[in-house]
């Protein structure tokens, strides 16, 4: 393995997840630090040997069970100061889905899964609330 002189900073996927007409959001709450408690976007650390969108179907259907969605990234967000474990650089992703054909349920590192008005969302951690602007203004 080639060891590089520089610092190299991991790589996340989130996923913003709208249903409904207003629209509404599919929120998780965290089960572990950071944030934990708080409510967040599903999304995780991507695998080496996967590509970004695969990465961010396995997070999709490990935090809430949702298969089979199409998937439109949003951008790349990576303020050096986003993410409290280290320097992370996160690539956001949205699906547009029909709220009532989904069997919504909390996996993997979130102890729950819930839809939220996207002109009322709780307070979220990392910077979940910026993406989730910037995907509003894709999806209007």
């Amino acid at each position: 393995m080639f060891c590089y002189e520089y610092p190299r900073p991991a790589v996340t996927v989130d996923i913003v997840v709208f249903g409904g007409d207003v629209p509404d959001v599919l929120l998780i709450q965290r089960k572990h630090p950071p944030f934990e408690r708080c409510w967040a976007l599903p999304g995780g650390f991507i695998e080496m040997e996967e590509s970004l969108e695969a990465s961010a179907r396995r997070e999709l259907e490990e935090e809430t069970g949702i298969t089979d969605v199409k998937l439109t990234e949003v951008g790349t967000f990576g303020d050096p100061s986003r993410d409290p474990r280290g320097r992370v650089i996160t690539v956001a992703y949205t699906a547009i889905v029909e709220k009532s054909l989904l069997n919504i349920e909390a996996g993997s590192d979130a102890s729950e899964a819930a839809w939220f008005s996207s002109t009322d969302l709780p307070e979220l951690a990392f910077d979940h609330t910026e993406i989730i602007r910037k995907a509003l203004e894709k999806f209007r």
